[in-house]
């Protein structure tokens, strides 16, 4: 890695070690969830080194795998422990960087192979030489200094151990590195649910040159439900007790505890009749994965590394406990579609949406709870329109993706009856 890079992750590190000093970030409820909250991973340590079953309640919600290991961790490195979630954020961006060095490597191999099928005086919309260090660069800063992965940082919050295992299931995706793939998905899959979804660009790039494509499908698939049933057993084994399931996967799919955060769930339910409960849960939860799964996979079929992103950025928009760590992370993958940005219309708009928002939050949350001078309402009507300018987002960068394509092949400009009648651009 290059002596700047290393600089510059001296300097993440510095300012994730000085934004840590500051306590209160940790209790924010855009930051901390009652999936990712480090009081409740503390409490679940204590119970465990206390003998008592950290799951009978209704407060821990980490896998016992990553909680025993924390166990071990507490109990060598005490005072140091916030040092690790920085060395594993600084992991997280460097996984990102080599990441983004090989996908522009891939495409520059691909866009080689078909350079004849593009129309001429596209060379603004095709990868050059110098992407190689401009991509890489912006999504290692991007997510290096992005505030929002600053402050899921500072707040020790376990979105921090997610983006590392995301990171590294894309990392050895584009290596092409199968096992170690599924295994950091599984496990992932296993601490959040959600990225279940993410097995579709997986075997989207395992059966890209197979002769036996369903085959190789199943294959995959299996591999990844074994794999899962092994961390589940070694789960078991650690607790002799199935309750972590219920505590874990089951808490995130029935969505039980009502604490409001940046996502959407909080409000409904909270306003719902019981009796409306069960539809609702399985809608939204079909709408946070399943929902636009099988339409993406189709249409993106020969960009699975877009898949990924878009189906990444949609699970942290509609999962029932959202943070603006998870946001951090697609935003970070922003930069590998930079040829992209020349057709995306929205990008002043979302920056205000992302903003005002983000600013509004923590004064609405503060004229709801503390001075009683607004309600519940107003702190939703902020949570909902950032959720708004994420959905600008993905589908801005999805139909500037389609526009590129289109245009690499037609041109820039099109042609009635030998005249040029418009310039798409335009």
């Amino acid at each position: 890695m290059k002596r700047n890079v290393v600089l510059l992750l001296a300097l993440g590190g510095v300012a994730r070690y000085y934004v840590q000093s500051i306590h209160w970030i940790g209790e924010r409820v855009e930051v901390s969830t009652p999936i990712n909250s480090f009081k409740r991973v503390k409490e679940g340590i204590y119970l465990y080194e206390n003998g008592i079953d950290p799951y009978t309640g209704d407060v821990v919600h980490e896998l016992p795998a990553i909680l025993v290991l924390l166990v071990r961790i507490f109990s060598y490195m005490g005072s140091f422990v916030p040092l690790l979630y920085i060395l594993l954020d600084l992991l997280t961006a460097s996984l990102l960087y080599k990441m983004a060095q090989k996908f522009v490597k891939i495409k520059l191999a691909e866009q080689k192979a078909e350079i004849l099928t593009y129309a001429a005086s596209t060379d603004e919309l095709q990868l050059q030489q110098a992407d190689l260090d401009i991509v890489p660069r912006c999504v290692f800063l991007a997510y290096l200094f992005n505030p929002l992965s600053l402050l899921s940082c500072a707040g020790l919050t376990s979105t921090v151990f997610s983006n590392f295992l995301l990171a590294l299931t894309l990392y050895f995706l584009l290596h092409k590195r199968l096992l170690p793939c599924v295994l950091c998905l599984a496990l992932e899959t296993m601490r959040n649910l959600y990225p279940v979804v993410l097995i579709a660009p997986i075997v989207l790039v395992f059966t890209e040159r197979s002769k036996t494509t369903a085959s190789t499908a199943i294959g995959i698939v299996s591999l990844f439900v074994a794999v899962s049933f092994a961390i589940t057993s070694v789960n078991y084994y650690l607790m002799q007790s199935w309750s972590f399931l219920d505590a874990t996967l089951g808490f995130i799919f029935f969505y039980r505890d009502l604490q409001p955060n940046i996502g959407l769930f909080w409000y409904f339910f909270t306003e719902m009749f019981e009796h409306f409960r069960t539809m609702f849960l399985i809608t939204f939860q079909m709408n946070a994965t399943v929902l636009y799964l099988v339409p993406l996979t189709l249409k993106l079929r020969k960009e699975p590394l877009l898949l990924a992103t878009v189906l990444i950025a949609l699970m942290s928009i509609f999962r029932s406990y959202p943070s603006v760590g998870d946001v951090s992370f697609y935003l970070a993958l922003l930069p590998l579609w930079r040829r992209c940005w020349k057709f995306m219309a929205h990008n002043f708009v979302v920056f205000c949406f992302f903003v005002v928002t983000l600013s509004m939050m923590p004064a609405l949350w503060h004229l709801w709870i503390y001075s009683g001078s607004a309600n519940a309402n107003f702190y939703f009507g902020t949570t909902l329109a950032f959720s708004t300018g994420q959905i600008f987002l993905v589908t801005d960068l999805l139909f500037a993706h389609v526009k590129r394509e289109f245009c690499l092949r037609n041109g820039l400009k099109i042609y009635v009856e030998g005249k040029e009648a418009k310039i798409i651009l335009e």
